[in-house]
């Protein structure tokens, strides 16, 4: 079986709830529509049709849409050798959906970093917190609102009380320069530091 085979496999299971694969250089994606249905259509994935891998679970900013987000799920079959997409939408109003750490626990830190750039949170998740930001910021960093040179923060638990140097972040490249080395953060932070 391939992909598209076991994308109808789905679709058989799930009905409606499930849209028609679609295919893009030779990679098949799958939308589910409901977002409270995801855990479920994952398990049936997992264990009926041998999608034992989760290879990556990542999400799109879709500002100014609604809904507003896009969690992506790439699935692997080791013993099938297949991969297979599943896509669902979360709304900014709701931006809350259902974990699949039940299904697979490499979920975990997946979803951990969904919420910590984005601001998604997963209802059920065993340990919901920032795991690249620190506790405390009050931003999402990869948000197609968030400006690319970053926000002030003040962080008065912090070894200084002034604004936190946060613009122009750590992984912000400057505009303009000749190339894309001279736009690199650590080559001005390397200037900054020998004053020139």
């Amino acid at each position: 079986m391939n992909a598209t085979d076991y994308a109808n496999k789905l679709r058989e299971k799930f009905g409606e709830l499930i849209s028609a694969p679609a295919e893009f250089r030779g990679e098949i994606t799958l939308n589910v529509a409901d977002a409270e249905r995801i855990v479920e259509v994952c398990a049936f994935a997992k264990k009926e049709l041998g999608f034992d891998f989760l290879a990556d679970v990542s999400s799109i900013d879709n500002y100014g849409e609604d809904p507003r987000w896009t969690i992506v799920y790439e699935l692997y079959g080791i013993g099938n050798g297949t991969y297979l997409r599943l896509k669902t939408s979360v709304s900014e109003e709701k931006s809350k959906l259902p974990t699949v750490t039940s299904v697979w626990r490499t979920a975990d830190w997946h979803e951990r970093e969904i919420y910590d750039m984005m601001g998604v949170r997963f209802r059920g998740h065993p340990d919901l917190r920032r795991i690249i930001m620190w506790e405390g910021y009050p931003y999402f960093p990869l948000r197609k609102d968030f400006p690319l040179g970053g926000k002030p923060t003040d962080l008065p638990d912090i070894a200084f009380t002034k604004t936190a140097p946060i613009e122009g972040g750590p992984f912000v490249t400057a505009p303009g320069g000749k190339d894309a080395i001279e736009r690199e953060p650590r080559v001005r932070m390397a200037e900054d530091k020998s004053g020139k």
